[in-house]
């Protein structure tokens, strides 16, 4: 008797895992026969729901479908309630998305602008492609491989898509020169083109050296490094970082970057998440600008690792950050590739400064709301007047040396200064919505390239500018675009306006090493910060 308990004990389970499966096959089959006569389906119990439901929509709804396109609408909506930053990222979409942070790209080595429906060559990238292949600025590009680009509707992107492709493989260009006869055909290969991400390193004056970062990149940290060991072989006692309009980048470009600046063992920041666990970021002391004096610029528009490094300089007490309350994000994201090529930025941890601040702001209204904010900003006075922007005293954190300072929605400046908008007439805000000061800019170049070829500076620029009827020209330009003269705002916004015109030919010629020294003499927030070191 045991011993026949015994094995009904052991074969118990098998018999039952048996009759599990043979129920499963024969509930399935009924499903089949009952499902087109009745309408009714019941769903299997295992699997996942998404996988079902595509499962069968693509084996019996009543037309054919694309799994594929439906996975690719679903992901989005399955993400819009996360945060703002957690994306997805299409396979067609993933290079071009990576290609600022990259630091290079594969293309024949051009800047151009759409010019009288035309694809005109600003400036040939030195070294690319392009240069070896004999193009010069002010070729435009008619043709490239078998497509027509000059004469049609065509957006500067399906233009760059055209031009740019993997490195080493051929391109044919069509190009009309001014002088020549019929179309040159060229025929390049591409190269590897780089991408800066420092704009420009130069001195404003005998003491105080300026550097513009614009992304941070992979390359970031060595044209920063670099640019700080130029201004350094010329003297510099001073330093402004300007990461105005800096919308962020690679947390590592950041956080070498502060270490320049940061004695050893100090706070650069720290990240925390659900899954992730606390990780610091701490200063290693070999730093080499470890007591220069600095001043960070900030906007409403510089996010992410702009205000990592901001807050950093500010809660350790190292530098005054001057400008206006910067846009707040504090969230870390993670690229995860996906099998077909598509990519999903996943938020992962949110960053805390050195005080232990979180400056991500609100997004429990949405992502629109969440990005409208800075028109909320812009509506509620805070571009003008540092009074319109209040804090929650829960949110106050104090810094070693004292310096009261906030999370909760941005780095806040120590020092306020107001958007400028001395100069901004109506007729400039017109001259500026349609792109118009640029176009007549690289007009003025175009006109006068034989002339300006020998020029290496900004200093040389502006005195082949000198006695220029830069400003007539625009004007009769402006009219030819739809502009009508406005003798009044001209009045009102004359020097802005010649400003920029000479900025934009400076920038044309040489680049940005032209286009900065110029255009700093319209720039409210950088002549101010000169003045602050003292």
């Amino acid at each position: 008797m045991g011993i026949n308990n015994k094995r009904i004990t052991i074969l118990f389970p098998i018999l039952l895992a048996c009759a599990v499966v043979l129920g499963m096959f024969l509930n399935s089959v009924f499903q089949k026969r009952t499902g087109a006569d009745t309408g009714i389906f019941k769903l299997p119990q295992a699997g996942n729901k998404l996988d079902i439901v595509l499962n069968m929509i693509e084996k019996d709804y009543v037309d054919t479908v694309s799994a594929a396109d439906l996975v690719e609408d679903a992901i989005p909506t399955i993400l819009k309630d996360l945060d703002p930053h957690t994306v997805y990222i299409p396979a067609k979409d993933l290079q071009r998305v990576n290609e600022d942070l990259k630091g290079n790209f594969g293309g024949i080595g051009v800047q151009f602008i759409r010019y009288q429906d035309t694809v005109a060559i600003v400036r040939v990238i030195p070294g690319g492609p392009s240069e070896s292949a004999g193009i010069l600025a002010g070729d435009r590009i008619v043709q490239v491989d078998d497509s027509l680009v000059a004469g049609i509707e065509m957006s500067d992107n399906e233009i760059m898509d055209r031009l740019k492709g993997p490195k080493g493989t051929p391109v044919k260009i069509g190009i009309y020169r001014r002088g020549e006869k019929g179309i040159i055909q060229k025929e390049l290969v591409r190269g590897s083109i780089p991408v800066a991400s420092v704009d420009i390193a130069y001195m404003l004056s005998e003491q105080i050296g300026y550097i513009k970062v614009s992304r941070f990149a992979a390359t970031t940290y060595f044209e920063f490094f670099e640019g700080l060991q130029k201004l350094n072989a010329k003297g510099m006692q001073k330093l402004i970082v300007d990461l105005r309009s800096n919308t962020g980048g690679y947390l590592s470009e950041a956080t070498n970057m502060i270490n320049e600046f940061l004695p050893k063992g100090k706070m650069i920041v720290y990240t925390q998440g659900k899954s992730q666990p606390k990780s610091d970021y701490m200063s290693t002391g070999n730093g080499q600008f470890q007591e220069l004096p600095i001043i960070v610029l900030i906007d409403e528009v510089s996010a992410s690792a702009s205000e990592i490094f901001a807050g950093a300089i500010q809660d350790n007490d190292r530098g005054k950050i001057v400008g206006r309350r910067s846009f707040g994000k504090g969230l870390v994201q993670e690229q995860r590739m996906l099998s077909d090529g598509s990519a999903l930025r996943l938020t992962v941890a949110r960053y805390y400064t050195p005080t232990g601040r979180c400056i991500q702001k609100s997004y429990e209204n949405g992502t629109e709301d969440y990005y409208n904010d800075l028109n909320h900003r812009y509506l509620n006075g805070e571009f003008e007047e540092q009074d319109s922007i209040h804090f929650n005293d829960s949110l106050k954190y104090i810094t070693p040396g004292g310096n009261i300072v906030y999370g909760g929605g941005g780095i806040m400046p120590d020092v306020f200064i107001p958007a400028d908008t001395s100069g901004y007439s109506n007729y400039f805000r017109d001259l500026r919505r349609k792109g118009v000061i640029y176009q007549y800019a690289f007009s003025f170049v175009d006109k006068h390239r034989k002339e300006m070829l020998g020029l290496k500076d900004y200093q040389s620029v502006l005195a082949f500018i000198k006695n220029k009827p830069v400003i007539k020209e625009l004007v009769a330009y402006a009219k030819n675009k739809g502009i009508p003269a406005d003798s009044k705002g001209l009045a009102e916004s004359r020097t802005v306006i010649e400003t920029q015109i000479k900025a934009y030919i400076a920038r044309d010629v040489i680049d940005d090493e032209g286009f900065y020294p110029i255009i700093k003499d319209v720039d409210a927030t950088l002549l101010e910060a000169e003045t602050l070191f003292d």
